[in-house]
């Protein structure tokens, strides 16, 4: 059984490595605002679009004090081989065992996920925009392919501020949801 993080709650800590084998720290990032971001495999075109938005506004935010930590549920050599050509700005961190994803509480569902299947028109919209965008709707191999992506917004004191449990493995955390937290004092 998943169970969720609230609103209110001390973010759980967690130390794992980044695509540079640096280790990251949740405590280390104490007296900044924070996003963490879960997202499916590094093959995801979805997951890799939502990134790419992620790095473009990563100079704004950061320069406003937030820090970005992406979980993949994935080995180190796919997000670097995937997510990593991004040449990211912030963390991307492998979580093949999903042990962080566990406790934040962030789901798998296969019901949702076949829900979108089924949905032609989304899912056309959907193919379309990651076409757009140079990207390819790929299967990572071995990947958890019913994960839910989730996001949260922690404060500078690690409380959770927002904890967005997406509906879909397209539905992401509203950008102006992060800038609206980015320019709270």
């Amino acid at each position: 059984m998943t169970i969720k993080r609230n609103i209110g709650e001390i973010a759980p800590s967690f130390q794992k490595q980044d695509q540079y084998g640096k280790t990251i720290h949740l405590k280390n990032y104490l007296g900044k605002k924070v996003l963490i971001a879960f997202f499916r495999n590094a093959a995801c075109a979805l997951c890799n679009l939502q990134v790419r938005q992620l790095i473009n506004r990563y100079p704004f935010w950061n320069e406003k004090g937030l820090e970005i930590i992406a979980f993949f549920e994935s080995p180190i050599e796919n997000v670097q081989a995937h997510v990593g050509t991004q040449q990211s700005p912030f963390a991307l961190v492998a979580d093949p065992k999903a042990e962080i994803y566990d406790l934040y509480g962030v789901e798998t569902s296969e019901e949702k996920v076949q829900g979108l299947l089924a949905d032609k028109q989304t899912m056309s919209s959907l193919t379309a925009k990651v076409e757009a965008a140079g990207l390819q709707l790929t299967h990572e191999e071995g990947s958890n392919f019913h994960r839910i992506p989730a996001e949260f917004l922690i404060n500078e004191k690690g409380i959770i501020k927002v904890a967005h449990y997406n509906q879909s493995v397209h539905d992401h955390l509203p950008l102006k949801i992060i800038d609206q937290f980015v320019e709270r004092n």
